[in-house]
């Protein structure tokens, strides 16, 4: 289990990857806006506006998703149930806390959980 100290780093690594996805977010939604706006003078202009827009809201909508887990992961560090796996209720290793902050399973019941959604 994950000491009080640790637990504080852990969220400000989440706090600071919260703050980055947030502005990557805003920049995509820039982007995009762009993109859209842009005045297309032949196909291959609006092909390469296409793809970009594309792109860029295929990162926006899985930065999206990150950030709803980091949000998750920071709700359930002030309400005390951090570090705690949501299949089988037992604390999730350090290491893999510290590799993937806003881990809801231990690697054990992960594997379980990608191979039933797979």
């Amino acid at each position: 289990m994950a000491s009080k100290k640790q637990v504080r780093e852990l969220k400000e690594i989440l706090i600071e990857r919260q703050a980055v996805i947030q502005s990557n977010i805003e920049d995509s939604k820039d982007n995009i806006s762009k993109l859209k706006n842009m005045d297309c003078k032949d196909d291959l202009d609006f092909a390469e506006a296409s793809s970009d827009s594309f792109t860029s809201e295929i990162i926006a909508v899985q930065q999206s998703a990150e950030l709803l887990e980091i949000e998750t992961a920071i709700k359930t560090i002030e309400d005390g149930t951090y570090g705690v796996c949501q299949m089988c209720d037992e604390d999730i290793a350090l290491g893999r806390l510290k590799a993937k902050p806003f881990a809801k399973y231990c690697t054990p019941c992960r594997e379980i959980y990608e191979e039933n959604n797979n």
